[in-house]
């Protein structure tokens, strides 16, 4: 079992609910805080486009609040709780939520970025890795949140109100960034859409409807799983799209879109095509395994490295600088039947049955 902190987050109105987090994850934030602050103002530096000096942090991310608070303003209160309760300022909270579409309008790259899993059938299973930078390996946590409409469990980084998780109605959501010609930093931040689907969503449906309903401007594949239905939502400032799993209840996603309008605008696929060799490795190596996607049958497929073909299993080189080391910073199965999920602390490489931590999601 993981030593990873676990967050026993609570509060009967969105604002407490941010202090109560803010107050826990104080240190944690501020450390994360740091280093996104360097990592945004090298991504720019590199973009020859932002050379003149104009990338304007604090402006980008309250732009997506505006964008966010016409939405959902709970979430606006919610990041201005975390504010008050980790003692730094709202913008800085508002910048890490919105880290995916801040990092879009500096031109990042993101090879190496997730890959996911999902079979339904008689019941729905599945995971995913995901892969971020080594230099915040230790800026993320376990989580448990109560109060809001649902409870949900899951992980995310330091100040960041949600990600990967699964809530009590049995609604879950994967995670896999995409990259559109058209992201920026003016809508909803992906992040916070995966928040509200875990903190309200009593269904498939209301998922979905979410989901579609977002007005983002960073692209993103979120994969809704219930206890019998799957479905990839594919979000982008061009629309959304719903990818539905193939004839063997199969669903595989790295970092692409599947739908043919969207991915007229790709940005990603065409700059990092490493994204088509772990979709086309993965197919291939699910197609040899029938029954539920388990702990054990995740790490047997998603342990693939660079010399089996493409390198779902990410290892930070021993060099490179902020930006370029990449690494699987941790491994999640969802079973949404049990409202549950298995996390480890890392890549699928490394995992043993005692590595898992379950976390299931808290009811009222």
């Amino acid at each position: 079992m993981s030593g990873r902190t676990l967050l026993r987050i609570g509060g009967d109105t969105p604002r407490r609910r941010g202090e109560d987090r803010g107050r826990q994850a104080s240190e944690g934030v501020t450390r994360a805080w740091k280093v996104y602050e360097e990592l945004f103002a090298t991504v720019a530096a590199g973009n020859s486009a932002r050379r003149a000096g104009t990338f304007d942090v604090p402006a980008l991310a309250l732009r997506t609040v505006a964008a966010t608070r016409a939405w959902a303003p709970g979430l606006v209160e919610e990041m201005e709780g975390v504010a008050e309760g980790a003692r730094m300022p709202f913008w800085t909270i508002a910048a890490l939520n919105a880290r995916t579409e801040i990092l879009a309008e500096a031109g990042a790259s993101r090879a190496g970025e997730c890959s996911t899993l999902v079979r339904t059938g008689p019941v729905t299973t599945g995971g995913q890795c995901w892969d971020w930078h080594e230099e915040l390996a230790d800026a993320w946590h376990l989580q448990t949140v109560t109060g809001d409409t649902r409870g949900f469990a899951g992980i995310t980084e330091h100040g960041i109100l949600a990600k990967i998780g699964v809530n009590d109605a049995g609604v879950g959501v994967l995670f896999n960034i995409l990259g559109h010609a058209g992201d920026a930093a003016t809508g909803v931040p992906v992040h916070l859409v995966a928040r509200q689907v875990l903190g309200a969503a009593g269904s498939f449906a209301e998922a979905v409807g979410m989901l579609t309903g977002a007005p983002v401007s960073a692209s993103t594949v979120i994969t809704v799983v219930t206890a019998d239905r799957a479905a990839s939502v594919e979000l982008s400032p061009g629309g959304s799209a719903v990818v539905t799993p193939d004839d063997r209840g199969l669903l595989v996603r790295t970092n692409h879109f599947l739908d043919p309008v969207l991915a007229a605008g790709e940005l990603r696929g065409r700059r990092e095509p490493e994204t088509y060799d772990r979709h086309r490795l993965l197919t291939d190596r699910v197609l040899g395994h029938t029954g539920p996607l388990g702990p054990d049958e995740l790490v047997e497929l998603l342990a693939a490295h660079r010399e089996d073909g493409a390198e779902v299993c990410c290892h930070a080189p021993a060099e490179g600088t902020l930006g370029s080391r990449w690494a699987t910073l941790a491994t999640v199965a969802v079973d949404p039947a049990e409202r549950r999920l298995l996390v480890h602390d890392g890549g699928p490489c490394s995992a043993t049955p005692s590595t898992w931590t379950p976390l299931r999601a808290p009811t009222h």
